[in-house]
């Protein structure tokens, strides 16, 4: 399987392409600076050069040919500017689901964060409404195209910690933290099972394997009509903003 992984410089995006390549995969990071491609390389992906912030549709769908799957793990966390969200958060995942429609690549899975609503409200910190903001109107966005089998993916609050290997995973787990590993052990997980496309899941650390955590939440597909919205669902309690 060949995913692209936009944000690859990323923490949990390294870990991911770590993963992958111990699964066979081929894996390419987007990065935004040159002097990141090392450690890109060092984790087992291809470093590929794109400011997400300033890439059209057209030089996306460049860097999708012959991907199989996408996974958008950027972010760029919390501005400067209640009100006004970075288009790391939002704009750029949008404009990857366009490219991945015109690349014809289908399996598209979001890093998200736990409480991203469009609603959210988080008056202790505007900074942080307009974050999960941001990325509640992306996840919305990306489960309404029929072009996509799209999982959204809601980590509450990063560890610095070696993983566990044992989740809780569901559409709402309530509070929590979890380790960068385990949450990129989940989206390596749920690039492999296309059959969860249509989620939005919240994740914390708990006591089940991430396998059977992810395989539990796999369902048949469901057939779309064009126009119509994948079903899926939403969290509206904002808890913490997530990062890479």
């Amino acid at each position: 399987m060949h995913v692209v992984v936009a944000g690859g410089r990323g923490r949990v995006a390294l870990a991911v392409s770590g993963l992958g390549a111990a699964r066979g995969w081929q894996v390419t990071g987007l990065i935004r600076r040159p002097e990141q491609a090392d450690d890109v390389r060092a984790a087992g992906a291809d470093p590929a050069l794109l400011d997400l912030a300033g890439a059209t549709t057209e030089q996306f769908a460049e860097r999708l040919a012959g991907a199989d799957a996408v996974l958008y793990a950027a972010g760029a966390g919390l501005g400067d500017a209640p009100g006004r969200a970075n288009p790391v958060d939002r704009d750029a995942a949008l404009v990857l689901a366009d490219a991945a429609r015109l690349a014809g690549v289908r399996r598209y899975v979001m890093l998200s964060s736990m409480g991203a609503c469009r609603d959210a409200r988080y008056p202790k910190d505007p900074l942080v409404e307009t974050y999960l903001r941001a990325k509640g109107e992306a996840d919305e966005s990306l489960l309404s195209r029929p072009f996509l089998d799209c999982t959204v993916l809601r980590p509450s609050w990063f560890r610095d910690e070696p993983g566990t290997g044992l989740v809780r995973l569901a559409e709402a787990t309530g509070a929590g933290e979890v380790p960068r590993a385990d949450v990129a052990a989940v989206l390596v997980a749920l690039l492999a099972t296309p059959a969860t496309a249509g989620r939005t899941l919240e994740l914390v650390s708990g006591h089940t394997p991430v396998d059977e955590a992810v395989a539990a939440l796999a369902r048949p597909s469901e057939p779309r009509s064009p126009g119509l919205p994948a079903p899926g669902n939403r969290t509206s309690v904002p808890l913490s903003p997530g990062g890479e």
